[in-house]
């Protein structure tokens, strides 16, 4: 089973998750609260999963602004059109690495759980902040361990966390343990934000185990 076919096969579960699981509504509040979009604003999320995040940039983005949703499993994409189209949501089958975006033609960008199953993070951001040009806003939020002391106690879990919410055969594909290689990309995702952007904000929540940097690129 490959990744969209997984996640198209748990749709239903991976929203109950996206929406009701445990703090994550203020996770998604951060994202959009540090994007700050503009009213009006054209806004594209990649990975949107099953739309989660669109009410909380619609908030900000106003009925002037625009929301596409980019994602490459047609299970969640169907769920998010059901749910979300009548708000004026647009949601896109596309590889977030190659989005069939103009470049220029957006405001902003943002991913939310989406650089650690990228296999080259860096450069996807690169693309993102290419995508939105000089000005344009760009935010991550993503989850890897901790190193909070009195939390580095729960990590334990957060792996088994990831492991289970891994495409199978995930483990055996790699080099390292599927916890590792999702931290290497999620820092490599979030450098790259740092190094091509400006005013940038960098928050960590949920004990350190999520992370939010945003900024206006170069």
């Amino acid at each position: 089973m490959d990744a969209p076919e997984f996640y198209s096969t748990f749709a239903g579960l991976y929203d109950a998750l996206a929406r009701h699981g445990p703090g994550v509504g203020h996770l998604r509040e951060s994202l959009a609260d540090t994007l700050a979009p503009d009213a009006g604003d054209a806004v594209v999320e990649f990975g949107c999963g099953t739309g989660a995040n669109h009410r909380h940039l619609r908030e900000r983005v106003g009925p002037t602004g625009r929301y596409v949703g980019v994602d490459f499993s047609p299970g969640v994409l169907a769920v998010a059109w059901d749910r979300e189209r009548a708000d004026g949501a647009a949601f896109v089958r596309a590889d977030a690495t190659r989005p069939p975006i103009t470049p220029g033609s957006v405001d902003a960008c943002c991913a939310a759980f989406v650089s650690g199953m990228l296999a080259d993070p860096a450069e996807a951001v690169e693309a993102w902040a290419d995508l939105v040009g000089p000005g344009g806003r760009l935010a991550l939020l993503d989850l890897a361990r901790t190193t909070r002391p009195g939390w580095r106690a729960l990590n334990p879990g957060f792996r088994l966390f990831v492991r289970l919410g891994s495409p199978p055969g995930t483990a055996t594909s790699l080099s390292e343990s599927p916890t590792a290689v999702l931290d290497g990309r999620v820092a490599a995702a979030h450098r790259t934000l740092r190094a091509r952007c400006t005013d940038v904000t960098v928050r960590t929540l949920a004990g350190g185990f999520a992370r939010v940097s945003a900024g206006t690129v170069r």
